[in-house]
């Protein structure tokens, strides 16, 4: 199983979006197995998005990730990493087509709700940097044979 993670920005706080984004995730049969409310800090967030120093967005990006709390959601499952991304939609609101999360919330470039991971390497170093070992659970999903069909033994 591929892990991924899931930041739910500010906006996505500030605007009351924290359960029914959870619930999207939980309804496509992903596992959550770490999660967490938190501030990010301006040093946090600088090392997060390292790969965009020196563009123009990089230091309204910083202040806007580090304007008020988020929720970090570390979550499990086959291919997530694309279907997450894919859950997500576009990265601009306003390109974002109907029915993905920032198709259905976000309409500003700036403002875009959520984070997710685009790569296991990304992944793997963004789930480390936002949790301990030992805030990460493993556990047996009991709706795991429902979700994946695992009726001739193979994850599908």
């Amino acid at each position: 199983m591929e892990k991924t993670l899931i930041i739910l920005k500010p906006d996505a706080i500030q605007r009351r979006f924290v359960g029914k984004i959870i619930s999207r995730f939980e309804e496509k049969g992903f596992q959550i197995v770490g999660m967490k409310m938190m501030l990010i800090s301006e040093s946090m967030a600088r090392k997060h998005y390292a790969s965009h120093e020196g563009k123009a967005f990089f230091e309204p990006l910083v202040k806007y990730t580090t304007s008020s709390p988020v929720v970090v959601i570390a979550v499990q499952g086959k291919n997530v990493i694309e279907m997450v991304r894919k859950m997500m939609g576009a990265t601009f609101g306003s390109k974002a087509e109907p029915g993905t999360i920032r198709g259905d919330y976000a309409v500003s470039n700036r403002f875009n709700l959520i984070h997710g991971s685009d790569s296991p390497s990304s992944a793997e170093k963004e789930i480390d940097t936002f949790f301990t070992r030992e805030e990460l659970l493993d556990y047996q999903q009991i709706d795991f044979s429902w979700v994946y069909d695992v009726s001739e033994g193979d994850v599908v």
